[in-house]
């Protein structure tokens, strides 16, 4: 995909100053409000068709807006009924191949939950799976980076050090780093600049510095308990504990291109401040 050669800011969906609830109408008003980038919300379903997806893409190509994609939320790549596997490669495939029609450059998801397994045997499992879904996507020519994320909960697979290590070994895959759900699994660690620096550092090390150029994260403010994430918070609510301006500070540092979606519950506003504060840092 065409490489990032700076930090796009957006919101993750449409956002909610918009005039409707439609894609179009939010990529106009991301344009408007001056951010950068949108991520289309798939997280209900696949429900775009391949003509509206043209659409999508034609709209956002002339206002300079560019997207992203999140799968549905049903994706478990390691349950243990053969069919919803099956349903979950195929939700992963089906929005990348709307994503791509869409002018998307990357399509994140959350791969799935470990089930009491050992996490060694679920990260061979998912492994496994991605390189089907990346044959799949190569044999029919579909574009588009595909991105697991990493996660919230305890029970979720999605650790960095696994996220990490499977764009490190297949082709095409990158990982999506979300560092309020990071901080929510670890406790409320990492929050801290040193902290945040160590992640960029081991993407860089075990990915290389281009990596650093093109890459997909996403930040809110955020509540947890001892099993990880509770839900997202805005930045600035007494419960959330993320030192989200010692992030920014580090990705400034580091040069971080590609895109930064806001999952914040206020989307836009919590936007327009990330990206107010980082271009005055």
């Amino acid at each position: 995909m065409m490489k990032m050669m700076k930090l796009l800011f957006g919101t993750a969906g449409v956002p909610l100053s918009a005039t409707s609830r439609t894609t179009e109408s939010g990529i106009q008003k991301i344009n408007e409000l001056g951010l950068d980038c949108m991520e289309l919300e798939f997280v209900r379903g696949v429900k775009m068709g391949s003509e509206k997806a043209q659409v999508v893409r034609k709209i956002a190509d002339n206002l300079g807006v560019q997207l992203t994609v999140h799968s549905p939320y049903y994706i478990n790549l390691n349950s243990k009924e053969p069919d919803k596997v099956k349903a979950s490669k195929q939700r992963i495939l089906d929005s990348a191949k709307i994503g791509a029609l869409a002018g998307a450059h990357s399509v994140t998801f959350h791969a799935a939950y470990y089930m009491g397994m050992n996490p060694k045997e679920v990260y061979q499992i998912v492994k496994d799976a991605l390189l089907e879904i990346m044959e799949n996507l190569n044999q029919t020519n579909i574009r588009i980076d595909i991105s697991p994320e990493t996660t919230g909960k305890l029970s979720q697979f999605g650790t960095l050090e696994e996220i990490i290590s499977l764009a490190k070994e297949i082709p095409g895959v990158k990982p999506c780093i979300d560092f309020a759900h990071l901080h929510a699994r670890g406790g409320g660690k990492p929050n801290s600049y040193n902290e945040f620096m160590k992640i960029i550092e081991l993407v860089k090390e075990e990915l290389g510095s281009f990596a650093l150029k093109d890459m997909h994260l996403h930040i809110s403010g955020i509540h947890y308990g001892p099993k990880g994430e509770l839900n997202h918070l805005t930045f600035e609510d007494p419960e959330s504990k993320f030192r989200y301006k010692e992030l920014l500070q580090v990705l400034k540092d580091e040069n971080v291109s590609g895109f930064l979606i806001c999952e914040s519950p206020t989307l836009e506003i919590d936007a327009l401040l990330i990206k107010n504060i980082y271009r005055n840092l």
